[in-house]
């Protein structure tokens, strides 16, 4: 049987990186099956034109997995191949709350032969096996003999086979540039970021979060000898391919062990399987010294912290009192130090926010290192503890907002400011922090440093700024580029500059030789 698994854009933003469970997944199908990957972000496709490909490629099974703000776009891709005669089986964080919704249980359209509830591990061999017998049963969960939830270890764990896995369609270099760098510039093919992930699960049990519902609060680890392996697989084939490749750990919290983290950055370090990684860790694991120096031994660039408010209150009544405003500042530093950088996600809607939100958090983010702040409004998700305490007080306005996804809007009143006031501070947030005044001010602080951290810091502005304002075409990049042509163009003088430099500085040693002579 022929498998496709699909992966839903929500038809507004775009991902980063591909999701891990179809890569996952591909690697536990049982044998005599072959899988197909499509990443709705990176190979977008109508339905019309997604019908087309599941008859010329013979489909016999659609594996779709998606997040909350993805359901919408998901169920309208599944009514699709359903009608086309092809089974779905839906999976993920959303479907594991709301199965009753994707199976038409909730007075609804069904848009599911069968949901996979959890984690798939265990349960997809099992749905192959059944679709291909033409048997599918309409809920699969991963449960004991005793009937209570199985989480799978991570010891031992699938061997993804990345040196052969297409990963064309991921590609962020555009075919035009690729062509040139290919020909006449660095020689770099393709720059991919790869999903990896080292444990499960998070003990903290944040509020808002679907984390530890759907993952659990105890932590299952891979071997560090797992790891290692896959990043050195990684790593050879960036360098067999000329591409350039960055590891994403999409740990939940990479360093909640910190012991064990640091003896897994040593293995990497001892093994020489640095490739510049991303991770998330929560800002108050970042306090020790040793653990950031290991980090940036074993190759770290970036580092995603979930700060949610500059206000305690606000982060005492979401369970994150671990969270200190006031320690921020030196756990950038202690970052900046090592050319660490830091992805920081600020929430706004939050109880204690008032208008002025924005500005008070823009006055302490302007004392730090350079950044990539994000900025989102609290998302009452289905299942978590946020979305039952809204509920109950009658604040939902929007009780199933993702069936209506309207991009970074509220779906629930806040305390004490309104929805208007609330979409304000986040429109204020995400336009001071990446206009091109900011822009230039983050450039200038590199002053000095390596012009590659510099170009690297303002091409991840330019897509992170993606996140709130949708880049989907030439136009919009063309009047990128127009308003950042200052920053741009100090850039291509210092490269151009350092390029020429090492051009006509003829090694110190040939100098020598040839004075003697």
């Amino acid at each position: 049987m022929r498998i496709l698994l699909y992966n839903p854009d929500n038809g507004v933003t775009r991902n980063f990186m591909p999701h891990l469970w179809m890569f996952l997944l591909k690697a536990l199908t049982p044998p005599g099956h072959e899988v197909l990957l499509i990443d709705g972000n990176a190979k977008p496709l109508n339905d019309q034109e997604l019908v087309r490909f599941l008859h010329e490629e013979n489909i016999g099974l659609v594996g779709i997995g998606a997040m909350t703000r993805m359901v919408q776009k998901a169920y309208r891709v599944a009514d699709a191949v359903r009608a086309a005669g092809v089974p779905v089986v839906m999976g993920g964080p959303h479907v594991t709350e709301c199965p009753d919704e994707a199976l038409g249980r909730d007075g609804g359209p069904r848009h599911a032969d069968a949901v996979a509830l959890g984690e798939a591990d265990d349960t997809w061999p099992l749905i192959v096996e059944d679709a291909a017998r033409g048997q599918l049963k309409e809920t699969y969960e991963p449960v004991d003999e005793a009937g209570k939830e199985h989480k799978p270890p991570l010891q031992p764990y699938p061997v993804i086979p990345w040196d052969t896995i297409d990963l064309a369609q991921f590609n962020f270099v555009p075919t035009i540039v690729r062509r040139f760098t290919e020909r006449y510039g660095s020689g770099i093919s393709y720059f991919n970021t790869i999903p990896m992930e080292s444990g499960r699960g998070c003990p903290y049990g944040c509020e808002f979060c679907t984390v530890t519902g759907f993952f659990g609060d105890q932590i299952r680890f891979r071997t560090n000898e797992s790891v290692v392996a896959e990043l050195l697989l990684l790593k050879r084939r960036a360098e067999k391919d000329r591409g350039k490749i960055t590891i994403f750990f999409i740990d939940d919290n990479f360093a909640i062990n910190i012991k064990r983290t640091k003896s897994l950055l040593r293995d990497i370090i001892a093994a020489e399987a640095q490739l510049p990684w991303i991770a998330q860790i929560s800002a108050n694991l970042l306090r020790d010294e040793e653990l950031v120096d290991l980090m940036a031994g074993s190759g770290c660039k970036w580092v995603f912290i979930g700060m949610e408010s500059i206000d305690p209150l606000n982060l005492a009544d979401v369970n994150k009192s671990f969270n200190k405003p006031g320690e921020y500042a030196a756990v950038l530093n202690r970052l900046a130090q090592r050319n660490i950088y830091a992805i920081t996600a600020f929430i706004f809607g939050l109880d204690n926010d008032t208008p002025g939100v924005a500005d008070r958090t823009l006055e302490q983010i302007a004392t730090w290192p350079p950044g990539m702040p994000v900025f989102s409004p609290l998302v009452p998700l289905p299942g978590t503890p946020t979305y039952k305490k809204l509920g109950a007080e009658g604040r939902l306005t929007r009780p199933k907002h993702w069936m209506n996804f309207v991009h970074n809007q509220m779906a629930h009143t806040p305390l004490k400011m309104t929805i208007p006031e609330a979409q304000i501070e986040l429109d204020k947030a995400w336009m001071t922090s990446y206009s091109p005044k900011n822009n230039q001010r983050a450039i200038d602080w590199f002053g000095g440093r390596d012009i590659n951290d510099q170009i690297m810091h303002f091409v991840m502005r330019m897509f992170f700024r993606g996140i709130y304002f949708p880049q989907r075409n030439a136009r919009v990049w063309t009047k990128l580029v127009a308003q950042n042509h200052r920053p741009l163009l100090k850039l291509f003088r210092e490269g151009l500059g350092k390029y020429r430099e090492g051009r006509k500085s003829p090694p110190v040693a040939t100098v020598a030789s040839s004075s003697t002579n």
